[in-house]
């Protein structure tokens, strides 16, 4: 599998318009100048399929080797979570929700103890994916590792697992409170897949 630096993975963005500027409003409800819309970047199966791999190739060897399946919180997390799960040659599956809280449905279900890779496509305050990794635990899963196409908390993930994202990027969000005036003067677009 190929790795790929910064720029290759940005290119990949670019290449599709999946790099917005802007004042959008984030699934976690914080403001930001820019977005990454990782649907788009994903909507080539072959794209998609380059970033998992090299996201793969980041991977120590035991914990990809450890990894049994790879669940993934619904919307924005099926399809990397699809495409993890081939380049790592095992099942992906992925929670719902529902009424407001993670679950399995569809007749998904883990074996107890499962190592699990839970998988997302963007992070920012990293919500969603501790709402997920505590389902995947409430199922029966063992998360071994974290991994996003993007991570953009500015460091501020934590997940008591290892976390491998495939690209960092240092963007400034904002409480609704801290929105700079220059921002606030931009209509808002909330291109998330949750309400905040």
């Amino acid at each position: 599998m190929k790795t790929l630096n910064q720029n290759e993975i940005l290119d990949e963005f670019r290449a599709c318009d999946a790099l917005l500027e802007g004042h959008f409003i984030l699934s976690s409800g914080r403001h930001s100048a820019k977005y990454l819309q990782c649907a788009r970047v994903l909507m080539d199966p072959a794209r998609g399929a380059r970033l998992a791999e090299a996201l793969v190739a980041q991977m120590p060897e035991d914990i990809r080797n450890a990894i049994e399946i790879v669940v993934s919180p619904a919307m924005g997390g099926v399809i990397v979570g699809h495409e993890m799960g081939r380049a790592l040659g095992k099942e992906a599956i992925f929670l719902e929700r529902p009424e407001g809280t993670f679950e399995l449905r569809r007749g998904f279900r883990l074996e107890p103890g499962q190592k699990v890779l839970m998988m997302e496509d963007v992070v920012t305050t990293g919500l969603s994916s501790r709402e997920a990794i505590k389902a995947i635990g409430d199922a029966g899963g063992e998360v071994v590792a974290a991994g996003a196409l993007v991570d953009r908390s500015n460091g501020a993930a934590n997940f008591d697992v290892p976390f491998f994202p495939l690209i960092a990027l240092e963007v400034p969000s904002y409480a609704d409170d801290e929105v700079p005036a220059e921002l606030a003067a931009i209509p808002t677009t909330k291109p998330g897949s949750r309400a905040a």
